[in-house]
């Protein structure tokens, strides 16, 4: 049964590193090993948001969650919620963050994602306040690091951070 760091560990790679297609064979294997992983599920929702497969990634997290029904959601519901924002579906998004941000109040990406799907949807103002909160708990809006492989899923999230955070 695979339980131990390799999930971890593939996270930070795709994270950090530049080919994604490494960390996802990593947990694929994990997860053909043991199906029954939540937390294996939830790795994998993570880095199918960073390769660009915001559907799978919804459906990678659900099947975590439902392995885990007494596990915290707030993880769970912030990956969601960045894969609707990538798949531009920002209402749902905006539903998903800020269940994130209730029962994780201190997720710096659920607030980013959240003011960027604010700042696209034309509601500046809710996107000012949510980068005010943001910079109650973390101290950079636009972090150095974007782990976005998808070109346009990175420009999306960016020119959202810029426009909340009143740079453009």
């Amino acid at each position: 049964m695979i339980r131990g760091p390799l999930p971890n560990a593939a996270l930070a790679v795709a994270y950090f590193g530049e080919d994604i297609s490494g960390p996802i064979a990593l947990v694929d294997r994990a997860l053909a090993l043991n199906p029954s992983f939540a937390r294996g599920w939830h790795i994998s929702g993570i880095l199918r948001v960073y390769a660009g497969e915001p559907e799978l990634a919804i459906e990678h997290v659900q099947r975590s969650l439902r392995l885990s029904p007494r596990a915290r959601v707030g993880w769970g519901s912030a990956v969601i919620g960045s894969a609707l924002f990538l798949s531009r579906r920002f209402d749902e998004a905006v539903a998903k963050l800020l269940d994130a941000i209730q029962d994780e109040p201190g997720l710096p990406e659920a607030y980013r994602h959240l003011a960027a799907c604010y700042a696209h949807m034309g509601r500046l103002d809710d996107a000012r306040a949510t980068v005010a909160r943001l910079l109650s708990i973390a101290p950079v809006v636009v972090p150095s690091v974007i782990y976005y492989h998808n070109p346009e899923h990175r420009e999306l999230f960016l020119s959202g951070l810029r426009l909340a955070a009143g740079e453009e």
